[in-house]
């Protein structure tokens, strides 16, 4: 069995598939020429163009041009894009269910997720330590980027200092496609813990729709209540959609 160090609590994952080459190549083995011939083309166009050049299915190629080194991984990348959707999806996918993809072992997944938590940590660089005013922008962008295409729903919390900047961002809770437990007391008990001043909280709907729940409105005022209490002040709930957020305070809930 191979395990991949890091990634869904180290757990053991099924062995390499037949589909996937080793990554290191065979004594003398070459690409065939059209093989070869087309990964040059698609990474000169790459660079040529940036992403915007190529469709979600070639930018999947790109990075399994490194995980599987001697084999067409189109077919593979279409297979992805028909099980999850779209480029982002793919990157995001749980790591079981990746694995059910024909053609993903380990050296496949560890591609996928490597690139995942590179976009998290340059948007989250994006945010941290700024201050949330002048950078809303952008941390609207790092909710989505970590948070829009999850499968299930991730209850996370932004903690500010006093000048409202960024001094933390960390998930409190992952919940079951439609509920996460979040509790009150714990948020606002980290809070005193990181010495913060101002709270947002932000959690996604993987169904797409960012519209909140009696759950949602009940559990924000909870919080909010606690936080008051405390001399906290709560700024703001985002609810992530696929495409859209939906902002507590903006929509008058708080």
């Amino acid at each position: 069995m191979t395990s991949i160090p890091g990634l869904a609590d180290s757990q053991t994952l099924f062995p390499l598939d037949g589909d996937e080459a080793p990554v290191a190549p065979l004594p003398g083995a070459r690409l065939p020429s059209y093989i070869a011939d087309h990964r040059a083309r698609l990474r000169q166009r790459f660079l040529d163009g940036g992403a915007a050049a190529l469709p979600d299915y070639e930018m999947l190629e790109l990075v399994l041009f490194r995980a599987i080194p001697r084999q067409d991984v189109k077919p593979l990348a279409r297979r992805l894009l028909d099980a999850f959707g779209d480029f982002a999806s793919v990157l995001s996918a749980p790591l079981p269910r990746l694995l059910q993809v024909e053609g993903v072992g380990p050296a496949v997944a560890t591609e996928l997720k490597v690139v995942e938590a590179a976009a998290h940590r340059m948007a989250r660089a994006k945010v941290l330590r700024r201050q949330v005013v002048s950078s809303w922008a952008q941390l609207l962008d790092y909710c989505h980027t970590v948070m829009a295409h999850r499968e299930q729903e991730q209850f996370r919390v932004l903690f500010l200092d006093r000048k409202n900047v960024l001094i933390a961002d960390e998930e409190q809770a992952r919940g079951t496609v439609d509920h996460v437990p979040v509790y009150p007391r714990e948020v606002v008990k980290r809070a005193l813990e990181l010495n913060a001043s101002a709270l947002i909280l932000v959690h996604n709907h993987p169904s797409g729709d960012p519209t909140p729940s009696q759950a949602d409105i009940d559990m924000t005022a909870q919080i909010e209540a606690a936080a008051q209490a405390l001399g906290l002040v709560l700024h703001d709930h985002l609810i992530i959609g696929r495409e859209r957020e939906l902002s507590f305070r903006a929509e008058g809930y708080l």
